[in-house]
């Protein structure tokens, strides 16, 4: 405990509250207007508090919960916790940074892959397939790499948004780590055409699976 409360913590975020950033945030599907830089030196002033993180992310308040997870303990959620975290936000930053920042780093990171793997929530199933990356980039040893791809060809293409860029990042990972389903994955993504039309800056490596693939397998072997 560090003494912060609940109220404390939403007033201090609320004073920080940016009309510009607002707008710029909502258009990404974050409803909060708070800059991420001013918000983590806040989460440093509090230091970690589990109790007031899971006050914070039942809050509803999308400010509120990105700073609860900053200020988490993630080994400390247990599963059951875990699974209402997954199913408690809209918000698609609150989202990434729960899978990122605590499922990922969770002891029961495993458990919870599998729990939610084929659950009726489509933000559960991206929160899967997230970890399954996760797994296929570094502890690929027990998955099935043909079955995933399989299963990103039968569904990728109809799949919900957030659900879809989880598993189109599978399916680039797969051809990235894997030499042996490379062509395979490819040739997937060539056939699905999923984010192919996706607008990327210069520089950047675009989401589209078949040039993300080459791109990344380029730099390594060149």
């Amino acid at each position: 405990m560090t003494g912060t409360t609940l109220d404390t913590a939403l007033a201090d975020l609320a004073a920080l509250e940016d009309l510009k950033a607002r707008l710029v945030n909502e258009r990404h599907g974050d409803a909060h207007g708070v800059n991420l830089t001013k918000m983590r030196a806040l989460a440093k002033r509090i230091g970690s508090d589990q109790d007031l993180a899971r006050e914070l992310w039942s809050s509803g308040d999308v400010a509120g919960q990105l700073l609860g997870l900053l200020i988490c303990k993630p080994r400390a959620f247990t599963a059951d916790e875990l699974d209402d975290m997954v199913r408690a936000t809209d918000s698609a930053k609150a989202h990434d940074w729960f899978v990122n920042y605590v499922a990922k780093k969770s002891p029961r990171a495993e458990e919870m892959r599998l729990r939610w793997f084929d659950d009726a929530d489509p933000d559960a199933r991206a929160a899967a397939w997230s970890l399954t990356t996760d797994r296929v980039i570094k502890s690929p040893e027990g998955l099935d790499l043909d079955g995933l791809l399989d299963i990103v060809e039968r569904e990728l293409k109809d799949a919900p948004s957030r659900l879809q860029w989880a598993m189109n990042e599978t399916l680039a990972q797969i051809g990235i780590h894997h030499p042996e389903h490379r062509a395979r994955a490819v040739a997937i993504g060539e056939r699905l055409q999923v984010l192919a039309d996706y607008p990327t800056p210069p520089n950047c490596t675009s989401p589209f699976a078949p040039l993300w693939i080459a791109e990344i397998v380029r730099r390594r072997e060149g």
